[in-house]
C-alpha cells in the first residue's frame, strides 16, 4: 500500500505516507488485491461527527479504468452511511471522476480549518491545486 501511495505521491499526486502513518491508519483504508498484490486504496477518515474525508485514492497503473477507484470509494461512502457521518469531502487533482459519483465542487473557504491538517505536510501547501468537493449521505 506504501509503495502505491508514494508512487503518486512522487508525481505530486497525492501526499507521501509514511510506514507509521499507514500503520496508525490501517482500520480507515479499504484495498483492492489481484494476484495477490494490493492493486488499489482508499481510506475514509473520520474527522468529526459530522464529516469524514476520502483520501488516498490510489489504483495501479495497468489497473486503471477498471471500475477499482469506483468501487474502493462507493464503499467508503457505505462505511460513513453506516456510521452515520452525513458528509464526505476529498482534496482531489481528479474532479471529473468524483463528480460522477455525486460529488460536487466547493470553496476550500467552505472547509473547517482542521480539515486542513495534512497541508503543512504537503509541498504545494502555498499554492494548492487540489479542487475541494462534497458528497452529502441522503438517508
Amino acid at each position: 500500500m506504501r509503495e502505491l501511495i508514494n508512487s503518486y505521491a512522487e508525481l505530486g499526486r497525492m501526499l507521501f505516507r509514511s510506514l507509521s502513518h499507514l500503520y496508525e491508519s490501517l482500520r480507515d483504508f479499504k484495498v483492492w488485491e489481484a494476484g495477490g498484490q494490493v492493486v488499489g486504496c482508499c481510506a475514509l477518515q473520520v474527522l468529526w461527527a459530522d464529516l469524514a474525508e476520502i483520501k488516498s485514492l490510489a489504483v495501479k497503473e495497468g489497473f486503471q479504468g477498471k471500475g477499482i477507484g469506483k468501487a474502493l470509494v462507493i464503499n467508503q461512502i457505505e462505511q460513513a452511511r453506516q456510521l452515520k457521518v452525513p458528509r464526505i469531502f476529498t482534496l482531489t487533482l481528479e474532479p471529473v471522476f468524483f463528480e460522477k459519483l455525486g460529488f460536487k465542487q466547493v470553496e476550500k473557504a467552505q472547509l473547517p480549518m482542521k480539515v486542513w491538517s495534512d497541508c503543512f505536510r504537503c509541498c504545494k501547501q502555498d499554492k494548492c491545486d487540489e479542487i475541494a468537493m462534497i458528497y452529502d449521505i441522503k438517508y
